[in-house]
């Protein structure tokens, strides 16, 4: 098999499988639906381990050809093609392996769902989105895999779409993506402008260093660096796919969505789309320190202040959302740290040990008869073992215990932001030590709050029925919880295994090997932290026997300590503190407020906005101008039409007075002088 089918197979089998389960779903019924997605992503998944093993073992070389070009317009092609380097290769494999165990999961989850065909079509045509993005050789194919997955993902956020809480989700996600989008394509078209009049990656690369000290009036009289503002604009996009402060405000609320969707957009794909992207674009970060300065600084603030809202949050899910942002800051901020490989890395092992969690809750919620306030959860570790064990796994691996995946690449990004030398460096490793003790706290807090202490859900219940107004979906005071099914706790063990592992076994090649050479670059002289990380790293278990000095371990495990203390030996502190800050707990509670500005100021005032054209300016203005005109025309032909009689002597008479008007205006004169 040649290289071009390899990857035609590759990219399209997942379509294939979503078509034939949405259109023929009805025919071929749930266990069809199933099967044939399953099938495709599983062809994805099996070629993408061929190929990245290809490019770790030197065997395989960079694919860079078109499929197709489908316009051609004034010297410029907009064609389908496939870059697929070693960066390509671990994306697909990330997408695939993960997507893959969320749809085996998504049979034992969705087992009771009417819309159990239209699910999974849609989780498929999701994947396929995904690897176009990643497999894209140039810009126009890299923006349909962008808007894509935006696509898909508002029809997943609201797949309960008679639940108005999920509508309103898919269109917040919906509309704040547009925005990011709308800064992404004016980077996108400064790029067609002004390096080289291509939208091919390489054009675009080989023309980067004619254009690096270029720059661009935006206010006329005020020159920036075009490189500088390119960046910026191609990073707001970013900022929305991969949910970056203040763009962020659409993920937690993408949790209306069923568990297999949360695990599927915040583990591997959709939120994963924007580090790819800047990790891609390398060649032109590396240019401009500025971007790299706003890429850091946009990447602390959201895992610190992610963090802190993860800490009071009661539904089990949004718990792993906050966290899902504040571990996307950490990638966000070793994209400016020009450690771009290790942001990949990270962006691997939170793959595995994220979907690990997020479907491991979603376990939790089928043990608890899909009730998912924390507080009404408890003592579940006896009834759930396996959803016990992979939950705490997934929970040491986030926040980087040594030994599990995490610990390596967190770590690692937190010594890469120490050893930078922008000038947001130090704010950022602030930033990122203090999210280590937060991540630890409010993981823990979830551990604790779940599996461990007094069976919460019997008084739930009992008070669910002596209280009218109470709503209680869960466990009745007479149920006990029950572990999930094999076919969904076998992908909680199959996810386990890489969390735990594959840290270890992939950091040395991807982060100080050659499997990236040619696919990200970097200017060590410019920014030195990759160099700096090179010559201090002596191997895995070096790095293990170094975190016991180093105070990111005794963070975490003061987070873990507290969080202990707090919700198992004096559960009537974190009221008290409640209540003593309550303008700080009612700022976290509220998100920072900033839904409120968002839709009071924003939306409220682009609807204001809207209203004012439409009823002053439309109705009031033009309206009454056209329809002025048509109604004064009208008054006069109807004065006009009264003279139209239709009698013979009317218009003999008209006449007649007509030419007497006539004369004494032609005589007027001769008598008058």
């Amino acid at each position: 098999m040649d290289n071009m089918s390899l990857y035609l197979i590759l990219a399209l089998a997942p379509l294939v499988g979503s078509l034939i389960a949405g259109l023929l779903g009805n025919i071929i019924g749930r266990k069809g639906a199933h099967t044939v997605t399953i099938l495709g992503v599983a062809v994805s998944a099996l070629l993408s381990a061929y190929v990245l093993y290809g490019f770790a073992t030197g065997a395989r070389e960079v694919f860079n050809e078109n499929v197709y070009t489908w316009l051609t317009m004034g010297g410029l092609d907009f064609s389908v093609g496939f870059m697929v380097d070693a960066l390509t290769a671990t994306m697909l494999v990330i997408v695939t392996s993960v997507s893959l165990m969320v749809h085996i999961y998504t049979i034992g989850y969705m087992s009771d769902d009417d819309g159990y065909q239209r699910f999974f079509s849609y989780i498929s045509l999701f994947t396929f989105s995904m690897l176009m993005l990643v497999m894209s050789n140039n810009f126009i194919q890299l923006f349909f895999g962008w808007e894509a997955v935006g696509l898909v993902s508002y029809l997943l956020i609201g797949f309960y779409f008679k639940k108005p809480t999920a509508i309103f989700a898919n269109l917040k996600a919906f509309l704040v993506n547009r925005v990011g989008d709308f800064g992404f394509i004016l980077g996108i078209g400064l790029i067609l402008a002004y390096f080289g009049g291509s939208l091919h990656y390489t054009d675009v690369f080989a023309h980067v260093d004619s254009v690096k000290n270029a720059t661009i009036e935006l206010i006329p009289g005020h020159p920036w660096s075009l490189m500088t503002v390119t960046c910026i604009l191609l990073f707001v996009g970013a900022m929305g796919k991969s949910a970056q402060f203040p763009l962020h405000v659409w993920l937690p609320d993408s949790m209306e969505g069923p568990t297999p969707i949360s695990a599927l957009i915040h583990a591997a794909t959709m939120v994963t789309a924007g580090i790819f992207m800047v990790s891609r674009m390398s060649p032109l970060y590396e240019l401009s320190d500025t971007a790299l300065t706003v890429v850091m600084v946009s990447g602390a603030i959201t895992a610190l202040f992610m963090g802190f809202l993860g800490m009071i949050q009661n539904d089990i899910k949004r718990v792993i959302a906050y966290s899902t942002l504040s571990q996307l800051g950490y990638m966000t901020v070793a994209l400016g740290a020009s450690v771009y490989s290790i942001a990949v890395f990270h962006v691997m092992t939170h793959a595995f040990f994220k979907a690990l969690l997020f479907l491991a809750a979603g376990s939790v919620i089928m043990g608890m008869h899909h009730d998912q306030d924390m507080r009404h959860m408890g003592g579940l570790r006896k009834y759930m073992p396996i959803t016990w064990i992979t939950m705490l796994i997934g929970s040491l691996s986030l926040i980087g215990t040594p030994f599990f995946s995490g610990f390596y690449s967190k770590d690692s990004i937190i010594e890469a932001v120490h050893a930078s030398n922008l000038p947001a460096s130090g704010f950022a490793y602030f930033a990122l030590m203090a999210s280590v003790f937060v991540t630890a706290f409010y993981s823990f807090r979830l551990y604790f709050l779940v599996f461990h202490g007094k069976e919460k859900w019997r008084d739930a219940a009992h008070d669910a029925d002596h209280n009218d107004h109470a709503e209680h979906h869960g466990l009745g005071p007479n149920d006990n919880p029950h572990e999930s099914p094999l076919v969904v706790t076998i992908p909680l063990v199959l996810l386990a295994i890489p969390s735990v592992l594959v840290g270890m076994w992939a950091m040395e090649p991807m982060l100080f090997g050659h499997l990236y050479q040619g696919a990200i670059h970097v200017d060590s002289a410019a920014h030195p932290a990759m160099s700096v990380m090179h010559e201090e790293f002596h191997g895995t278990l070096a790095m293990v026997l170094h975190s016991i000095q180093s105070p990111v371990l005794w963070l975490a495990l003061a987070g873990v300590l507290v969080s202990w203390f707090f919700y198992m030996k004096a559960p009537h502190i974190p009221a008290k503190l409640a209540s003593t800050f309550s303008p700080i707990y009612k700022l976290l509670d509220n998100k920072y407020y900033l839904d409120t500005i968002y839709y009071g100021i924003f939306a409220k005032g682009s609807r204001a906005l809207g209203t004012f054209f439409w009823k002053i300016c439309d109705i009031g203005i033009i309206d009454n101008c056209v329809n002025g005109a048509a109604k004064t025309v009208g008054t006069i032909a109807s004065v006009v039409r009264r003279m139209q009689t239709g009698f013979i002597y009317t218009y003999a008479t008209a006449m007649v007075v007509g030419v007497l008007v006539l004369v004494a205006v032609w005589f007027w004169p001769l008598i008058s002088g």
